[in-house]
């Protein structure tokens, strides 16, 4: 429990700074943006009126707190683009990367654990050398190469989805899933790959220890043992690698977006940062830095309940 407490308020000062330092170089960055947003025929009179609107004529740490205070509310700011609120542009586009990114985890985890502990008992054989060549081959292809032959094959060719033709969440939610189903393989393939690897290697450390070779040598089943013992061991490790990979899919999701044309909040900001709307990409980007942290704490907090020697070690 008191590791569990250190990890949460860890957490929390790490998004305090990341928040801050965020808030500082979209600060430095964006200039005046009441300027911007009104031209250079604005009268100062005009921008002053924006200005004061906008609370960008309060001190530095006055708006940083009420836009920390606002982020707990919902209330993100206002978008320089389109004069609404930030959380509103940004809600539903939220919930569609979360949605892709889960289905993605999902697919990673039922996958690569089975495929990795099955691939163990290749080791050596035909099949080892096949996987080896598979793996090397999908983690070399880049996620938008995936995207297009995804698009091409089961959109264009199959036409199982409709590329950039992505079905409303709310009013078609079974057509949103099918089309992000597409788009998780795309995000998959290449942490499959990895993870399987991570987990073969891990599981062959673990059957080459001390306690593996004695529990055999008391006569106890091999298959038993893997089972019993060394999968709970390996999946310390794994799990952390899987809190860094859950991390990553966001930054790779960016990506698949664009291509399968997918309406969320990675599209959403290349599209925020090319029009300048720094409130919706300062939003974004904190929200996108706490998901990371968030994975490697859920990660630490799982592996503290697989190893009861990690529990017992946080504890003291």
């Amino acid at each position: 429990m008191k590791y569990a407490l250190k990890r949460i308020v860890m957490l929390i000062i790490t998004m305090v700074i990341v928040s801050l330092l965020t808030f500082l170089a979209f600060t430095i960055v964006s200039g005046d943006p009441a300027r911007n947003m009104l031209g250079i025929e604005a009268t100062p009179e005009q921008v002053a009126a924006l200005r004061h609107e906008l609370g960008l004529d309060l001190p530095f740490f006055t708006r940083y707190i009420n836009w920390l205070t606002g982020f707990f509310t919902g209330d993100l700011g206002v978008s320089y683009s389109y004069r609404l609120p930030v959380w509103g542009l940004i809600a539903s586009k939220l919930g569609v990367t979360l949605l892709l990114s889960l289905i993605s985890f999902v697919m990673i985890v039922a996958i690569s654990i089975p495929l990795g502990v099955l691939s163990y008992q290749w080791v050596g054989g035909p099949l080892d050398w096949l996987r080896t060549a598979i793996n090397q081959l999908c983690m070399a292809v880049p996620p938008f190469f995936t995207g297009i032959l995804v698009s091409w094959l089961f959109g264009i060719i199959l036409k199982c989805f409709v590329p950039g033709g992505f079905p409303s969440l709310g009013t078609n939610p079974l057509g949103a899933i099918k089309h992000l189903f597409f788009g998780a393989i795309c995000l998959s393939i290449p942490r499959i790959a990895m993870t399987v690897r991570m987990m073969r290697s891990t599981v062959i450390d673990e059957m080459n220890k001390a306690y593996v070779r004695t529990a055999i040598s008391r006569g106890n089943d091999r298959k038993g043992v893997l089972r019993t013992h060394v999968l709970k061991n390996s999946l310390v490790s794994v799990v952390t690698f899987l809190g860094q990979t859950m991390a990553e899919i966001i930054g790779a999701s960016i990506v698949v977006e664009q291509v399968l044309g997918i309406p969320g909040l990675g599209r959403f900001l290349v599209t925020s940062i090319s029009s300048r709307d720094y409130p919706v990409v300062q939003a974004i980007v904190v929200i996108l830095a706490f998901w990371v942290v968030l994975a490697g704490t859920v990660a630490d907090l799982v592996n503290q309940y697989i190893d009861p020697r990690l529990r017992l070690g946080g504890e003291t």
